[in-house]
């Protein structure tokens, strides 16, 4: 099953089911066209991991680490499916990061690997936007990563069991694939983040942990449309332009 979350005509926010183009909540069934879709949650964090590639860490140069490298972004980051997105001013290079986010179901802390994936709502789709000029320059990776809306997310939740194992991960640039593997190609599992995250912070509903992203990484430009796709969710849609 596939959840979206959507305001309609009215101003109201719901979670629906989406099958087969329409969205169905209650008794109504709607267009996708006829209602503005949403981030799929509203996360107090967004827990995100890098270089959980072995491709990606040797593009940048650096070798795979021993344990999850983790920074945060905030709510402020956070933007929906089919949003267009303005790059920010004065910044020569951002780039795009295909990723598979893991939506927390429930508030948890030191998680054991057994119970690591009760605690998971869903899978959706996430744009890592880095922001490599001010990334390059500082330690913590405020001004680099957790930008507004440089975590663009959606369009829809799937539930877990959707998805296979060794989904593919796709991100498309004007059409032009630009990465291209498989989830299972994660050095650090869902259950291995779940497991390592909670043993310093507290999950809460709703919060995201983004799981890296494989090799490919590269610019956007103005009017680059980008899309992100996996099999078994869906896909993710944003233009970017630059004023």
């Amino acid at each position: 099953m596939l959840r979206i979350r959507f305001k309609d005509e009215t101003g109201g926010i719901h979670l629906g089911e989406f099958a087969d183009g329409k969205i169905l909540l209650e008794e109504r069934e709607l267009s996708i066209n006829e209602v503005e879709i949403l981030p799929p949650t509203q996360p107090s964090k967004i827990v995100c991991v890098g270089l959980n590639y072995a491709d990606h860490a040797a593009e940048t140069g650096r070798e795979p680490p021993s344990r999850p490298s983790l920074f945060l972004k905030a709510p402020n980051s956070l933007a929906g499916h089919g949003e267009t997105i303005t790059l920010l001013p004065g910044v020569e290079r951002i780039d795009h990061e295909a990723e598979l986010g893991v939506i927390i179901g429930k508030r948890c802390r030191m998680v054991s690997l057994d119970k690591a994936m009760d605690v998971v709502a869903g899978y959706t789709c996430v744009n890592d936007l880095s922001n490599r000029d001010d990334q390059r320059k500082e330690q913590n990776w405020v001004r680099g990563k957790a930008f507004d809306k440089s975590a663009p997310m959606g369009s829809v939740i799937a539930l877990p069991e959707k998805v296979p194992e060794d989904a593919r991960i796709t991100l498309r640039s004007n059409g032009r694939t630009m990465q291209d593997s498989s989830i299972d190609n994660m050095i650090f599992s869902v259950p291995e983040l779940i497991v390592e995250i909670t043993k310093y912070m507290t999950l809460e509903p709703g919060d995201v942990i983004s799981t890296g992203t494989p090799a490919g990484v590269g610019p956007i430009h103005h009017q680059d449309v980008v899309e992100v796709e996996i099999q078994g969710i869906g896909t993710l849609t944003n233009k970017f332009i630059k004023k």
